[in-house]
Formats: structure tokens, sequence, C-alpha cells
């Protein structure tokens, strides 16, 4: 991992939020794409701010992103981009989506970026460095049991009957009375700072997650899907963070669910 990647990962978040903050609280079409999830003004210029900067610097690196699509690369290298992860909270005024920014070489994530424009709060990870939140280094939490842990995942309504089913068994031996629903990509970089132990979901893509691997990670987390198996651009969109590594093997037993 080189700086001037983490550099450029910066640039382009400053550049995406930049285009995401006349919007918030305003006035700004919306629509329903295919599947019915909504897409705004604001997530289509986060990302084409974005997209400008990498087709004049990282011409040869490939680029999927959420609203417009993929564009091959020739360098081994892909940045994931979902300009605006949370648009129901966005559109809600609500200050907890974030623009998700990852680089991926040979389909691993290696560098990942959480920016919430609005608080002015960004987590950055990369292979080789800790995470940091604005420059200063963060890090998860110790969590003793299951019992102690406080839960985490963007909503029941994303979940499919037998997915939810196997989600609230692992709820039932966690701290359930603290579970939260809703956050989107704001829960794993709460995790990353230490103040979630768990966040667990189903259906996400590949721009939903790649970014937050290196932030887990380079904080003290772990992320897996539902199977235990590292996530890289191949696997399902079952995915687990834990910020203690030791309840991995707890949260997979007890969701007890082979994807």
């Amino acid at each position: 991992m080189k700086s001037d990647d983490i550099l450029l990962a910066n640039r382009l978040a400053d550049a995406a939020g930049e285009a995401i903050r006349p919007f918030f609280r305003s006035g700004f079409a919306h629509e329903a794409k295919e599947d019915a999830s909504p897409v705004t003004e604001a997530d289509r210029a986060a990302e084409a701010a974005i997209r400008r900067i990498l087709d004049a610097e990282c011409p040869r690196d490939g680029i999927i992103g959420e609203e417009y699509g993929e564009k091959p690369g020739t360098s081994g290298r892909t940045w994931v981009l979902d300009p605006i992860d949370g648009t129901v909270s966005f559109m809600a005024g609500r200050p907890i989506f974030g623009s998700l920014i990852a680089l991926m070489e040979e389909n691993w994530p290696v560098l990942g970026v959480i920016d919430q424009c609005i608080n002015r709060e960004r987590w950055v990870g990369a292979a080789g460095y800790p995470t940091t939140l604005n420059g200063n280094a963060v890090q998860t939490r110790g969590c003793r049991s299951l019992s102690d842990a406080t839960l985490a995942t963007s909503g029941p309504q994303y979940f499919t009957q037998h997915d939810g089913d196997h989600f609230m068994a692992l709820a039932a031996k966690t701290a359930h009375k603290r579970m939260l629903f809703g956050g989107d990509c704001y829960n794993y970089a709460l995790l990353a700072s230490g103040h979630i132990d768990i966040v667990v979901e189903a259906g996400l893509k590949l721009h939903d997650f790649a970014a937050l691997v290196p932030v887990i990670i380079g904080s003290g987390g772990m992320m897996s899907d539902w199977s235990g198996e590292p996530l890289h651009a191949d696997v399902s969109g079952h995915v687990i963070a834990v910020g203690d590594p030791a309840r991995l093997e707890d949260v997979l037993e007890a969701l007890q669910c082979d994807h």
C-alpha cells in the first residue's frame, strides 16, 4: 500500500463530500431503482465527482460504482465506490450515512474510507497502517462474551425470513436490549472506534462492504461472511464484523447458517 493511494482516497472523499453537502436537508430529485432502493441527485453527483478524478489520474485502474457501473481496468487495481451508503438516512436528514471508497488489488480490499461529510468524520483503513478517525488512530474494544455484546444491523427489512431467523438466534444471545437498527456503514465505523461490538447483515453488494474491511481490520477487528470466509470480491453479501476477534467463532455458531 502506497501512501500516495491514501492521499488520493482522501481527496476522493473530499470531492464526494463537497458534492453531497449542498443537497443535505435541501431539495433534491430522487427516484427508485430497479430493486426499489432510492437514488438521489446527491448519490450521482458524488460518484461523478470521484470518477472525474480517477479517470484523470488513474486511467488504468478499474472502477466499480453503485450508480454508474463498472469500468474495466488493466492495472490489477479497482476502485469500488458507494457515494452514499445509507441513502434512506440521507433523504430523512439523518447524518449517519457515509461515502464508501475502497481500493482492491487482485480482488482483495487493501484500502477503505468511510466518510461522514456532515459530521466531518472520516475513518481510513489501509493494509499495513492503523485505522484512523480524522487522523487519530482508533481501536475496537474487547468483548468478554456474546451476552455482553452490542449488536447492530441496518434493519430487519433487509433480511429474508430465513436469514432473519438466524440473525434473531444470534440477537437472543447478545445484549439484545441494546441492539441497534439503522446506521448502514456508520455502524462499522462506530465498531472500529470501540462503541459497538458486532454488526451482522445480509444481501450486501461489493460496493457496500469493500471499504469496510480495511477499516475494521486496521482497528483490530475482523470481518467474514456467515461461513467464516474472509471478505473478497467473490463472497456472498452475508457479512459479519466483530470488534473482538475472539467472538467471531461465537457469532458463527450462534448464526448456525452455512452460506
